[in-house]
């Protein structure tokens, strides 16, 4: 058996505090200032993590390579299986022409890149984060851009920041409920707080993406429908999770805004619009239709891409409604039911014996193989079904699945190097000094607690994973020094978000997705300062509902 030591190094919290952070600032620093390739930062942040678990935490060499072993298997699954299945779905429609198709009715509803900015990538993409989340979003969202004529980078990164607002209630709610059963605090008052705090992030989310687009022209005129958007988001989020329900917020709110931006655009649309880079497929590197379908191209004989009309518009949208109809279908009672009593299988890994300083199990030794309710699973199924509906042949899905996979390949690297480094720093204890540390700062945890999400997040790349990992952390820090828990522990969850567009697990699933790979440290380098400014801000919020705003908190 393996206890975790909370201060290992001399004896002192703060210097094992600094020291655990020694793997992420290699890897930041690597991605952001040497301009290093995030396959090769991730590997040596791996390295990193290892040889200080087994040297300086003195966890024994065979553990720490179980749990190099299990990180990387949770890379595969289920992150790697959502991401490659979601850009299966992606290539199909590429191949049989009708990603084109879906451009041409994108730049229908606006020639804009502004307004598509807000429609796609802040209101579908926070339905797909509602429905989906561990990266489909931004890999979607992304590729639609793209499609309506968006330039590649521009794509990533409003993609990257518009997934920060949907996500503490993403995946049905799945990072809160995460939150109430490590903390043991009602899921309700959980979810009422978070609902009194992401609404301020989606007010200036969609402000951020007009910036992004156009900079300060764009924000001074499109600042009225930005505002409403975000308004609109944060209205519906916070009646939603304060009166209704916390699995259905995300959905309630991102319909409700496309609909008020929709109907607005009928009355009101900005000046001077911001005219797309529309060449929508043509055969690069990334989109070579003959090299995929060997030597035959799928869109002269797949589907008829010239049918007009209503059938032109279904089509185009087939992959996306047919994914949202799985998805739906999967969360229906006796379906949930189901999936869960015969999908889900739990064993114990192998060569792992770890309790925390506080001698209880570490969690992350249990791995949960949830393969037929997994986002993945059903991402699978609906690029079978697109396929049957665009008469794909199993020969050229195969071809395009292999295609994809080829695509990845230092993607695939990189996702599986960051989350082995993640667990590697969780089981031996890495994480818990990081966090126990910034605990330890008395009543000057009240602005360390957003921080303290915002690297959960930026480490595992999910807000899900950084509230099992620190959410009794901020209860009992709260606690102790006199502040709220239900504060603490829902901004370990609302503040998270703000990490989310940095994670190098998120990052390589949007440079995949708009055919950057290798160039992820360029998209860090746009999103950083927004990252850490947005949790400034943020701070600011937690810190004034600790004291002149405490009537906000439930």
């Amino acid at each position: 058996m393996f206890e975790q030591p909370l201060a290992p190094v001399g004896g002192s919290l703060a210097m094992s505090a600094l020291t655990a952070a020694i793997p992420l600032a290699l890897l930041f620093v690597l991605l952001g200032v040497f301009k290093i390739k995030a396959w090769k930062a991730a590997l040596v942040g791996l390295a990193a993590s290892v040889v200080l678990a087994i040297v300086a935490w003195q966890m024994p060499v065979g553990m720490a390579l179980s749990a190099t072993a299990e990180g990387a298997f949770y890379g595969a699954f289920p992150i790697l299986w959502i991401l490659v299945n979601a850009m299966w779905v992606y290539q199909l429609s590429v191949d049989t022409g009708w990603f084109a198709v879906l451009g041409d009715k994108i730049r229908s509803l606006s020639d804009d890149q502004r307004i598509l900015a807000i429609l796609i990538a802040f209101c579908f993409g926070a339905l797909l984060e509602s429905l989906a989340g561990f990266g489909a979003p931004v890999a979607i969202s992304a590729a639609m851009l793209i499609a309506a004529g968006m330039k590649p980078m521009k794509a990533a990164v409003v993609s990257l920041l518009a997934n920060t607002a949907p996500v503490a209630f993403g995946a049905m709610g799945a990072p809160i409920i995460t939150l109430a059963a490590v903390t043991g605090i009602d899921l309700h008052t959980l979810s009422q707080m978070a609902g009194r705090q992401t609404p301020f992030v989606a007010l200036i989310v969609p402000l951020v993406l007009v910036f992004l687009v156009d900079g300060r022209r764009g924000v001074r005129q499109t600042w009225p429908i930005a505002l409403v958007a975000g308004a609109t988001f944060g209205l519906a989020q916070f009646v939603t999770s304060n009166f209704i329900t916390v699995e259905i917020t995300d959905i309630v709110a991102s319909i409700s805004t496309v609909v008020v931006v929709l109907l607005m655009l009928r009355v009101w649309k900005p000046a001077n619009p911001i005219q797309l880079h529309a060449e929508p497929l043509t055969a690069d590197s990334d989109t070579d239709l003959t090299r995929i379908a060997g030597g035959d191209t799928l869109v002269a004989d797949a589907v008829e891409v010239k049918t007009q009309g209503r059938l032109r518009t279904l089509g185009a949208i087939a992959p996306y409604a047919i994914i949202i109809v799985i998805f739906s279908i999967s969360q229906l009672p006796p379906v949930k039911s189901w999936l869960l009593g015969n999908g889900m299988v739990s064993f114990r890994w192998p060569g792992l014996d770890v309790v925390s300083a506080s001698g209880k199990p570490a969690s992350a030794q249990t791995f949960k193989l949830d393969h037929l309710r997994a986002t993945g699973t059903l991402l699978l199924f609906a690029g079978i079904i697109t396929a049957l509906v665009y008469r794909v042949s199993p020969r050229r899905m195969l071809l395009a699945y292999r295609e994809i996979l080829v695509k990845l390949r230092f993607t695939i690297v990189t996702v599986l190097a960051v989350l082995a480094l993640s667990f590697v720093m969780n089981l031996s204890g890495q994480t818990a000094s990081l966090g126990n540390a910034l605990a330890a700062a008395g009543s000057f945890f009240v602005v360390l607690s957003p921080v303290l999400g915002w690297v959960g997040v930026a480490i595992t790349g999910s807000d899900t994973s950084s509230n099992s990992l620190f959410g009794l952390l901020q209860v009992t820090a709260a606690t102790k020094v006199g502040l709220d828990p239900v504060l603490m522990a829902t901004t370990n969850s609302s503040a998270g978000v703000l990490g989310k567009m940095i994670s190098p697990q998120n990052l390589a699933v949007a440079a995949a997705a708009v055919g950057m790979a290798g160039k992820e440290g360029d998209i860090f380098r746009k999103l950083v300062g927004w990252s850490l400014g947005l949790l400034a801000a943020f701070t600011v919020l937690v810190v004034l509902q600790a004291s002149v705003l405490s009537w906000m908190v439930p």
